[in-house]
């Protein structure tokens, strides 16, 4: 397990590549008042390292949601299934924004849960949205990764 402390140099990276936005809700850091944190995708404590295919950017709240969670509840099947990874995965394969621009539509097993376990759509951050939408600042547009999944 590697503690060693992650660098400046790797954080601006991580924003770059991120856009600036969260890597689970997709909130923008400008909108959120507050720095993007960086989330190990597999926690330290379970194995995780520092290493930056294991890193990815959140805002507070989804990285508080998620904790050391790995897994989660598909809703619709009731089975256990990994989270999104934005390492591995396109954010598109597995959400979609609602209509409207403020609530996020998981897609697939893993997209559901994700979408439950870190409370994507709970009402305060639905009700942020709608303002962003308003601002003409949400949703964000789709950007190429070269993620597989």
């Amino acid at each position: 397990m590697s503690r060693r402390k992650i660098g400046e140099a790797l954080r601006q990276r991580l924003l770059r590549r991120a856009g600036h936005r969260c890597e689970y809700c997709q909130s923008h850091e400008d909108l959120l008042g507050d720095e993007l944190q960086i989330d190990h995708i597999i926690p330290l404590v379970k194995g995780g390292t520092n290493d930056e295919r294991n890193l990815c950017m959140a805002c507070s709240r989804c990285n508080r949601n998620k904790g050391i969670q790995v897994s989660g509840i598909d809703p619709e099947t009731g089975q256990v299934v990994p989270l999104f990874n934005p390492r591995r995965q396109k954010w598109e394969r597995h959400f979609r924004w609602s209509k409207d621009g403020t609530r996020i539509i998981g897609l697939t097993p893993c997209g559901r849960a994700t979408v439950e376990t870190l409370k994507l759509n709970d009402p305060k951050w639905v009700k942020l949205r709608r303002l962003w939408v308003l601002l003409g600042k949400h949703p964000p547009k789709p950007k190429t990764t070269a993620n597989s999944e």
